[in-house]
């Protein structure tokens, strides 16, 4: 009995550490009609007031097809937290197609935001061959922290090479950073195990 409570609090303690260590890759899934949207901000889910950050979001249709922005018009919208009905968006960033990660054409959006705080993306998409898809309303939102002023977004470009470099990057710290709290773990429940073992 013992035992068994000792590996369960080295399990709750290993995944405990684990939200830690892993760095932070949270998306917002939304499902609207028939289809569905998963926001990413850049950089990191975490926006800085006065600095450029990209807002994008993965839209796909039942059976997992992208539905690209060339078969839709969408608005984007952006408004301060808390949110009256009457209030109008501080923010209204021109929605272009871009490509990311595996996805081709979608949504997106560069955006200031204009001071720190909690804002709420808006997003409002009719199709442009009616009867495509049913139109939808998709939010997002996401607290800004403090920043400085934004440089050019030409000064932000990086070249493909560059974009798979830092993809590739973060991608070994996310592995290295779960098998370092995994190995950690199973070495802390190794030691319970003996120390209960000698009892």
């Amino acid at each position: 009995m013992l035992y068994l409570s000792t590996i369960n609090k080295t399990l709750s303690y290993t995944l405990f550490f684990a939200l830690f260590v892993t760095p932070a890759t949270a998306h917002n899934i939304q499902v609207s009609g028939d289809v569905a949207g998963t926001w990413h901000i850049e950089p990191y889910h975490t926006p800085k007031a006065g600095e450029y950050a990209k807002a994008w979001v993965a839209l796909t249709r039942k059976g997992g097809k992208i539905l690209p922005l060339e078969q839709a018009n969408c608005q984007m919208a952006v408004y301060l937290q808390p949110r009256k009905p009457a209030d109008l968006p501080v923010l209204q960033p021109t929605v272009k197609a871009i490509s990311v990660e595996k996805y081709q054409g979608i949504p997106g959006a560069d955006i200031v935001f204009p001071n720190t705080g909690i804002y709420q993306l808006e997003l409002n998409c009719t199709p442009k061959t009616e009867g495509n898809f049913q139109s939808f309303q998709m939010k997002y939102q996401v607290t800004v922290a403090s920043g400085v002023n934004a440089p050019s977004p030409s000064s932000k470009k990086l070249t493909q090479s560059e974009k798979t470099a830092t993809s590739t990057t973060k991608q070994e710290w996310n592995i290295l950073a779960i098998a370092s709290a995994v190995f950690l773990g199973l070495g802390i429940l190794g030691i319970l195990i003996r120390r209960s073992v000698k009892r």
